[in-house]
């Protein structure tokens, strides 16, 4: 905390630009600290079966987002982030299903992972994240449907343990790394932070490079 001393009438502040510095100390501490965090989870982030992966699964460059369906901001970031992966094939894109936000959120996220188990993740997540409007389950069926799910059958396995087991893990990996929003991406071993309108996917994934 910045001291402000006062005594006989005069007050005494920091000199010129030392106020900038600690914020920009704090803030490097802070992202050292989140990446340290991340680190000691890398395996479960990057690698856990669970996980679906919608961009080349032996890519060199982990990018892992926790996204909700029902977000307008990852909604506005993902063809960006598409556009980056399937334009720069050694970049491997893990999805953690983080419904945070509605009731069609955790709706969205077991059908998602259901869907998983007929090869259809993709496509399904593709079609859900540009679907307009407000989403409710008779929309995310019909997203299901379109893009050739059996929807009965994944009805069944959106309740199966395998997939509430993949959901909780990822709210605990979430509060791990200290992840209370979406969307949220990690880039390599690094927590991206700052508004999702303002990433520049293709730089991050360049410092990975180097």
């Amino acid at each position: 905390m910045l001291a402000v001393l006062v005594g006989s009438g005069a007050g005494w502040a920091a000199p010129p630009g030392a106020v900038q510095d600690y914020v920009r100390q704090q803030q490097a501490q802070e992202s050292r600290d989140k990446d340290e965090r991340v680190a000691a989870r890398i395996g479960a982030l990057a690698d856990n079966p669970g996980s679906p992966v919608i961009a080349n699964p032996q890519g060199d460059i982990t990018i892992v987002e926790f996204f909700d369906y029902t977000c307008p901001y990852c909604k506005a970031a993902e063809p960006r982030l598409m556009q980056l992966v399937d334009g720069d094939k050694r970049v491997k894109l893990v999805m953690k299903e983080f419904p945070i936000l509605t009731k069609a959120s955790l709706i969205a996220s077991r059908m998602a992972l259901a869907v998983a188990k007929q090869g259809k993740y993709r496509p399904f997540h593709l079609a859900l994240m540009r679907r307009e409007g407000v989403l409710d389950e008779a929309g995310i069926m019909e997203t299901a449907k379109a893009v050739g799910v059996d929807v009965a059958r994944a009805r069944r396995d959106m309740y199966a343990p395998d997939v509430t087991d993949e959901i909780i893990a990822n709210f605990n990996l979430a509060r791990g790394i200290r992840v209370f929003q979406t969307p949220a991406y990690i880039v390599g071993a690094h927590l991206v932070t700052g508004d999702s309108a303002d990433i520049n996917f293709a730089r991050e994934v360049a410092r990975m490079k180097k």
